[in-house]
C-alpha cells in the first residue's frame, strides 16, 4: 500500500521518469540486497536518463527534421566526393559550439537534404534546438508573419535555435524583401549560431541570385566566413536507390 501511495505522488508531481525507475525496483527482487545508497542512485540515474530522452524528444518534434537521416547511417560507397573524416569531425556537432556554418552544394538527388539532416539530428540528440526549413517555406511564413504581426518573435526565434536548416537555397533569384529578411537572419546568426544550406547552384553562383550586390556581399561574408563547403558531384543517389543494389536490395542511407 505504501509502495502504490509513493507512486501516486510521484505521479502526482510529474516524476514520471522516477516513477518508472520506482516500479521496476520494487518489480526487481535482486535490488534488494543493494544499499539505500545504490538503490537510490541508480532511481537519480534512470530519471535523469527519462528526462534527457524526453528532451531529445522534443527537440526532434520540434525541429521538423525528417524521422530517417542520421548520421550512422551515411553512405560513403557511393562516389560523390564525401570526405569521411570531416563528417566524422562534423558528428562530433563542435562545430556547433563553435558556431560554424555548413554548407553542402551538388546535383539534385546526390543527398545534400539527407546529409544536412543527418548532421542537425546528431546535433539534437547531443542537447542542440534544431529548426529545418526549405527556403520557399520560410519565406513565406516569414510573408505572414509580417501580415499578421508576429515577425519580430518569428525573427527572435531563428535567432535564438542553435542549429537552422536552410534547404535549397538561391534555387531562384530573391526579391527584395527576401534579401533584406535573409540578411537580418544571417546577421542574427552569425557568430553566434550555426546554420546549414544546402543548394544545387555552386556557391559562386550565389552571388548572382542574391540580386542585390551590397545585399548579397553582406549575406555571403556572413554564411561562408567560417563555413565548412562540402561540394558534392556524381550520380543521383535517387536513381540509384530506384534501380537497386547490384544484389538486389534497395539502397539505404544517403
Amino acid at each position: 500500500m505504501m509502495n502504490q501511495q509513493t507512486l501516486d505522488k510521484l505521479h502526482a508531481l510529474r516524476w514520471f521518469g522516477l516513477a518508472e525507475a520506482w516500479r521496476k525496483q520494487m518489480e526487481n527482487p535482486e535490488v534488494a540486497s543493494l544499499s539505500f545508497e545504490e538503490r537510490f542512485s541508480l532511481l537519480v540515474d534512470q530519471h535523469w536518463t527519462w528526462r534527457e530522452n524526453q528532451a531529445m524528444t522534443r527537440r526532434l518534434k520540434r525541429s521538423k527534421l525528417d524521422t530517417e537521416p542520421c548520421v550512422e547511417d551515411i553512405d560513403f560507397r557511393h562516389p560523390r566526393g564525401l570526405d569521411r573524416s570531416l563528417m566524422r569531425t562534423l558528428s562530433s556537432s563542435q562545430w556547433v559550439t563553435q558556431h560554424h556554418c555548413v554548407l553542402f552544394t551538388g546535383p539534385t538527388g546526390i543527398g545534400k537534404s539527407w546529409l544536412a539532416q543527418a548532421l542537425a539530428q546528431k546535433a539534437c540528440r547531443d542537447g542542440y534546438t534544431v529548426w529545418y526549413r526549405p527556403l520557399p517555406k520560410l519565406f513565406r511564413e516569414l510573408m505572414v508573419a509580417r501580415a499578421d504581426g508576429s515577425l519580430g518573435r518569428v525573427l527572435e526565434a531563428l535567432a535564438r535555435v542553435d542549429v537552422l536548416v536552410v534547404d535549397d537555397f538561391a534555387m531562384a533569384p530573391l526579391n527584395e524583401q527576401e534579401r533584406r529578411d535573409f540578411l537580418e537572419i544571417c546577421d542574427d546568426r552569425y557568430n553566434r549560431r550555426s546554420t546549414i544550406l544546402t543548394s544545387q547552384l555552386p556557391v559562386e553562383k550565389w552571388h548572382a541570385q542574391i540580386g542585390d550586390p551590397t545585399l548579397a556581399d553582406s549575406i555571403l561574408d556572413r554564411l561562408v566566413h567560417n563555413a565548412y563547403r562540402i561540394e558534392l558531384s556524381g550520380e543521383s543517389i535517387r536513381k540509384k536507390k530506384g534501380r537497386g543494389s547490384s544484389d538486389g536490395r534497395p539502397g539505404g542511407g544517403a
